[in-house]
């Protein structure tokens, strides 16, 4: 009898899959398994919901003449849960972090947004809607050369929304290959301002990292015997900062090729400062558009590694800690650029970590274990437990918190449900993201996920089921 009606409940799940998440698809999305376990016990109260919540989009969109809402993605570098967002936690830490909790004030927090356990690995699902297993982006890139990144077969969401008639830029660190099939606008972005590599390249690779003791760890590089063999290893004639738009070479910016004086935490600082002044130029040039538009904001900041030439205002006084300040300011400009343009209610603007702390940088960063235990490349909440904030006037309430269970790749197929870009999500393959609108229109205790599997490269490490984890 139990039998009998489970398969019937579990039937009725997948024809309400094709009915509902997926009306415009020939199949439904592929999902794993333990989804359709969930499906088969909430199919029809979820089927309801996702009416009402059908209604609601199109409200939205009847108040904005027709337009599908505008999204800003912000994915902020090796930062643990409670760094920024909540008023109390910089009072513990030291430092403020004011337009960010602002943002966390005028939307939803998620307090339980899963990521990956290091860079790479969060970018790829998030960008693929697909654990990097999946994906085989399965560890974070130190230093070039990769000779690897993510492949020309994977569909970004960049590509679902370019799909649906978004316009799609990519501004600050990409960190998913050195490879040209890889580049952010070979991957469904119009216009790409990016770094070649990640952070390793201006922390530990140049001289004034050496210099700082940062490459060796107990002696400058002139103390040090010569033992190098490779003359290509070090950072010379590297590209570093690129820029580029769809269908074209991208080009590198604000450096002479192969210059020795690119190599150095100067031009880092120059590359972070373009970024943000980018982001607001894209954004008015989006902005003058009739259609939405999808915008990422992926900072090198507030990754520091050198004390040189930096002045210290907080009461902490780590490098990384500073930096959190000065990107606090930056996201400060990108907010009120989106209030002076009167796009804000109709703009959807997420912002979050990539994984926690780096802690072999600790103390010198100002960071240390927080609320959880471990940090960056760990699979205990430390490491893949970060901060979330939505913030979407039009449709999701203001001082809001969910503590339901999300995970990173969830905004792949999120944002493709607000772009009514779902058809565009690929069938041929599974995709682990979940649609998690309700979580953000209705609030906490809608989420449609109770479970999370995490890998360490192709190991799989932890698994979360409600409240146990093994």
């Amino acid at each position: 009898m139990k039998t009998s009606k489970s398969i019937r409940l579990f039937t009725s799940a997948l024809a309400t899959t094709a009915l509902c998440s997926t009306t415009l698809l020939a199949k439904p999305i592929q999902h794993d398994a333990e989804h359709y376990v969930l499906l088969s016990q909430h199919a029809e109260e979820w089927a309801a919901e996702d009416v009402q919540i059908d209604k609601k989009l199109a409200e939205v969109r009847k108040k904005n003449g027709g337009k599908r809402p505008n999204i800003v993605y912000i994915l902020v570098d090796d930062i643990g849960f409670g760094e920024f967002g909540i008023p109390e936690m910089n009072l513990i830490r030291g430092y403020t972090t004011p337009h960010i909790n602002k943002l966390a004030k005028d939307g939803i927090s998620l307090a339980r947004m899963y990521t990956e356990p290091s860079c790479t690995p969060t970018r790829a699902a998030f960008i693929s809607g697909r654990i990097p297993t999946r994906s085989h982006m399965l560890e974070a890139k130190i230093v070039p050369p990769e000779s690897s990144g993510i492949s020309r077969d994977e569909i970004t969401i960049a590509e679902v929304l370019k799909s649906a008639g978004y316009n799609t830029s990519h501004i600050g660190k990409w960190h998913l290959g050195d490879i040209e099939q890889s580049y952010p606008h070979n991957q469904g972005f119009d216009k790409a301002f990016f770094p070649m590599h990640n952070q390793a390249t201006f922390g530990f690779m140049i001289a004034e990292a050496e210099a700082q003791s940062w490459a060796s760890n107990y002696a400058p590089r002139e103390n040090q015997p010569n033992y190098r063999l490779d003359g290509g290893f070090r950072p010379s004639g590297w590209l570093l900062g690129l820029e580029a738009v769809k269908g074209e070479q991208a080009k590198e910016w604000g450096a002479k090729a192969g210059d020795p004086a690119n190599y150095t935490y100067a031009y880092y600082d120059k590359l972070n400062d373009r970024y943000c002044s980018v982001v607001v130029e894209q954004l008015k040039e989006l902005a003058a558009k009739d259609e939405p538009f999808f915008l990422n904001y992926w900072p090198m900041i507030p990754v520091e590694f050198s004390r040189k030439g930096k002045k210290y205002v907080t009461a902490n006084g780590g490098t990384q800690v500073e930096s959190m300040k000065r990107l606090d300011g930056n996201v400060g400009e990108i907010l009120a650029e989106i209030d002076r343009l009167g796009i804000a209610d109709n703009t959807i603007v997420v912002l979050m970590g990539d994984n926690g702390y780096m802690t072999q940088a600790a103390p010198h960063s100002g960071y240390s274990e927080m609320v959880f235990r471990g940090g960056k490349g760990d699979v205990t909440e430390g490491g893949v437990r970060v901060n979330a904030f939505v913030k979407w006037p039009d449709a999701i309430k203001a001082g809001s918190v969910a503590g339901d269970i999300v995970h990173v790749s969830d905004l792949y197929t999120t944002f493709a449900k607000v772009a009514q870009a779902t058809k565009y999500i690929p069938t041929d393959r599974v995709v682990d993201g979940i649609d998690q609108l309700p979580v953000f229109l209705n609030g906490d205790g809608n989420g449609r996920r109770d479970y999370i599997h995490i890998y360490d490269g192709p190991k799989l490490a932890a698994t979360i089921k409600e409240q146990f984890k093994i």
